[in-house]
């Protein structure tokens, strides 16, 4: 009698929460690693499973966009964490936001209570590919332990692959003006569900002067590298430093609101995000900051609205490590050299949230058809996990950098009629339609649909 294939999964973050689930859910024996308590990280607060450590926002959640396209993709999959990010969602305009105190833990009591999981609190620090009754998930996230680390470089020949990442401060509820501050989310979407600091030039102009003057945090513990950080979550200051207008155009820009006050869009804008459903606390949205504490709380409280906040968190940048997954991976997220090892998350080279439980699902479920004698299955190109994991495998690898979900990465529109469609809006609803109805039928094809409540 064959011997059943244990499935090990590195790291309970995000994509390896999602994996052990996908897996554990087809009938395989999952076993899951992960270090935390017993070895801290400089980011993570809790032992929990999945813990968001930097923004609770896993991304705009409008129709015909392609973060919302990834998310139908994921409810098709039955995938878990989405199923419980909506279920603990907090108001956050057109997007989907968690509160984070209990997402972590409702995680990882489901994966606790699974009869297919073996939860192990330990550090792994060597990956096997000579036990062939073992399969293995490396979805050990952006802080993997420098043991570990030194072991994914040595079974994929990778060195120095990096990109800092930064975390926005959190401000108590109760600390901020509310005579100054008004709630209100981008062209009324959302009703009230956004507390906005509006600046008028002199204000925005001083806020500035002083940001890009402030002290930073001088590198420490293995950040003395080049300090590369991914374009999508650049620290404020670093922004600054581009120019005096960038604030405006980036995370202070004013669109779409309106101070009911004045009647009047005010000429710069700082959002907060509700952090949970207490409403106690406040994300400062587009806010990752780099600077030492003192100067962050002398700087932020330069903006209206927020002269005596009290930070729950101040922002802090971490290292990320990622492989180069284009040498490395085929579109299954399986390596080329070793296919029982499949790379899912932020070291497989995408970024965001719902990037990392996406290719968590997909890992997890090829992961169980690996066990189960089946041969692993790549998404359709059409679809928005199918684009990412086309973009894993086919990158330039010379020039490669962490991607998230975009329209950029989906196929464009060929067919001659669509090209007539002059409204970008209207060329997006069909890209949407098309790749969700892809990966609908590509999961009814390889015998993973699944009947759910949620479908969309």
């Amino acid at each position: 009698m064959e011997t059943q294939k244990i499935i090990n999964v590195i790291g309970a973050g995000l994509a390896g929460s999602e994996a052990a689930w996908q897996a554990a859910e087809r009938g395989c024996r999952v076993r899951l690693f992960e270090m935390r308590p017993q070895r801290a990280t400089g980011a993570h607060r809790t032992s929990h499973f999945a813990e968001l450590v930097c923004s609770n926002s896993l991304k705009t959640d409008e129709p015909n966009s392609a973060p919302r396209l990834l998310k139908n993709e994921m409810a098709a999959g039955n995938s878990l964490l989405l199923r419980i990010a909506r279920q603990v969602a907090v108001p956050a305009g057109g997007a989907l936001a968690v509160d984070r105190a209990q997402f972590s833990p409702l995680i990882t009591e489901t994966l606790h209570q699974h009869p297919n999981i073996e939860i192990h609190r330990e550090e792994v620090t060597t990956i096997h590919t000579d036990r062939p009754d073992e399969i293995t998930v490396i979805a050990a996230g952006p802080l993997a332990s420098p043991a570990l680390v030194e072991a994914i470089g040595k079974l994929t020949g990778e060195r120095d692959l990096y990109f800092f990442d930064a975390i926005s401060p959190i401000v108590e509820a109760d600390s901020i003006n509310y005579d100054i501050v008004f709630k209100a989310a981008r062209y009324g979407r959302g009703g009230d569900d956004y507390v906005n600091c509006p600046m008028d030039k002199e204000q925005y102009e001083h806020f500035y002067r002083e940001l890009i003057a402030a002290e930073k945090v001088m590198p420490h513990e293995g950040m003395e590298e080049e300090q590369k950080y991914f374009q999508g979550c650049l620290p404020i200051e670093e922004t600054a430093r581009r120019g005096i207008e960038t604030l405006r155009y980036g995370p202070m820009k004013p669109v779409g609101l309106v101070d009911p006050r004045t009647g009047r869009t005010p000429y710069a804008c700082v959002q907060l995000r509700l952090e949970n459903l207490l409403a106690d606390a406040y994300n400062m949205v587009g806010f990752q900051c780099h600077l030492k504490w003192g100067e962050q709380k002398r700087v932020l409280r330069l903006i209206p609205g927020l002269e005596n906040a009290e930070f729950i968190r101040f922002g802090q940048m971490h290292r990320n490590t990622y492989i180069c997954s284009p040498r490395l991976l085929h579109q299954t997220l399986q390596m080329r050299a070793h296919p029982r090892v499949l790379f899912a998350g932020q070291i497989s080279g995408i970024e965001g949230y719902t990037e990392a439980m996406a290719t968590g699902m997909l890992a997890g479920m090829n992961a169980a058809r690996l066990a189960l004698g089946k041969e692993p299955a790549a998404p359709p190109r059409a679809s928005a996990l199918g684009s990412l994991t086309f973009y894993l495998a086919h990158a330039d690898a010379d020039n490669f950098q962490p991607a998230n979900t975009t329209f950029a990465l989906l196929p464009p529109l060929e067919d001659v009629s669509h090209r007539k469609l002059k409204r970008k809006a209207e060329r997006h609803r069909i890209q949407v339609e098309r790749g969700l109805q892809a990966f609908t039928e590509w999961l009814r094809e390889i015998g993973e649909a699944k009947e759910m409540a949620q479908r969309v």
